[in-house]
C-alpha cells in the first residue's frame, strides 16, 4: 500500500522543491560523477535550510530526452548516485524522483534503490504527442512493476495532462474526463501544469480537477511567491522549480533569497488559512 500523501509530509499543502541533475554521461556537459553529486547536495543544503517540505530530483539536464526503452543503463546509475546523496542529506525530508522522459519503472527502481519516497510520473493514462516522441499510456505496466520489485510503499503522483506536448488524441475528453481516471488506475495524486515549463495552470483548470478527483491535487509548473496565495486554496501541494533559480530561469543556480521568500509566502498562506478555520 502506498504511503499517503497526508502521511508523506509532516506539514498540509507542500512545498517539493526541483533539483535538476546535471546531465547523465554520455551526454554533452557532463563533467564527473563527483561534480554533480556535489552541486544536488549543495542545492539540497539550500532548500532544507530555508525549510522546504520536500524534494524531487529531476533529469531536465538530458535534453534533448530519450524514451526509457532508448535509455542505457548510465542514466539509472546516474540518478541512484544523486538521490542517494540527496536523500543522505535531507534524512526524513521526502525526496522524489522523475525520470525523463516517460522511465517511470526506472524512477521506482532508482527511488527503492536510493531510499526515496515517491516518484512523479508522465503518461500515466492516455497517450499523447511530446515535445520527445509518442507517449503511450502506462499506469498498468507501471504498477505491476512497482509490485514486482517491492515497491509498493511508493506514491505515484501522476500529471494528468503533461506540459510541452500535445493532447489532440484526446481533445474529445475535458481535463475532468483525464482527471477522473487517475484514481481508478491508482495514481496517488494529480499533477496539474501549465502549457510549458515555468506557467502555471489556470484557475478554471485547477478547479475542475479538484471538482473531478478525492486524489491530492498538486500545482506542477509556475508557483510563485506572487501567485502562491491564489493557488493555495485551489491545491493541495506544489511543484515548483523555475521560481526558485536566479532569475526566475529553471537552469540557473538556486536562489537561496528566493527559495526563503516562496517558503515564507507558503507559511504566511498556511498562517492566514489556520486562523480562518479558529474563527470558523
Amino acid at each position: 500500500m502506498p504511503v499517503a500523501f497526508a502521511d508523506l509530509f509532516s506539514r498540509p499543502k507542500p512545498l517539493i522543491a526541483m533539483i535538476h541533475t546535471g546531465p547523465s554521461p554520455g551526454l554533452p556537459g557532463f563533467v564527473c560523477m563527483e561534480s554533480a553529486v556535489e552541486r544536488a547536495v549543495a542545492e539540497a543544503e539550500v532548500y532544507l535550510r530555508a525549510g522546504v517540505d520536500g524534494i524531487l530530483v529531476e533529469n531536465m539536464h538530458d535534453f534533448p530526452c530519450v524514451h526509457e526503452r532508448e535509455m542505457g543503463p548510465e542514466v539509472a546509475a546516474f540518478m541512484t548516485r544523486v538521490a542517494y546523496a540527496v536523500k543522505r542529506r535531507a534524512g526524513r525530508t521526502p525526496v522524489g524522483l522523475q525520470v525523463l522522459f516517460q522511465a517511470n519503472r526506472t524512477a521506482l527502481a532508482v527511488a527503492l534503490a536510493a531510499g526515496c519516497d515517491f516518484v512523479r510520473a508522465e503518461g500515466w493514462t492516455y497517450a499523447h504527442v511530446a515535445d520527445k516522441g509518442m507517449a503511450e499510456a502506462c499506469a498498468g505496466t507501471v504498477v505491476r512493476y512497482r509490485h514486482h520489485i517491492r515497491a509498493d510503499h511508493l506514491p505515484v503522483f501522476a500529471d494528468v495532462k503533461k506540459k510541452h506536448a500535445a493532447h489532440a488524441l484526446t481533445a474529445d475528453l475535458s481535463l475532468a474526463d483525464l482527471a477522473r481516471g487517475m484514481a481508478l488506475h491508482r495514481a496517488d495524486a494529480v499533477v496539474v501544469t501549465g502549457t510549458r515549463t515555468g506557467e502555471p495552470p489556470s484557475p478554471d483548470d485547477l478547479d475542475a480537477v479538484c471538482a473531478a478527483t478525492s486524489l491530492p491535487v498538486i500545482v506542477g509548473s509556475g508557483v510563485t511567491a506572487g501567485n502562491l496565495g491564489d493557488l493555495f486554496q485551489r491545491a493541495d501541494g506544489f511543484i515548483v522549480g523555475s521560481a526558485l533559480k536566479e532569475g526566475g530561469v529553471w537552469d540557473a543556480p538556486v536562489c537561496a533569497e528566493r527559495v526563503e521568500a516562496l517558503v515564507g509566502a507558503l507559511e504566511r498562506c498556511r498562517a492566514a488559512h489556520r486562523s480562518r478555520l479558529m474563527e470558523n
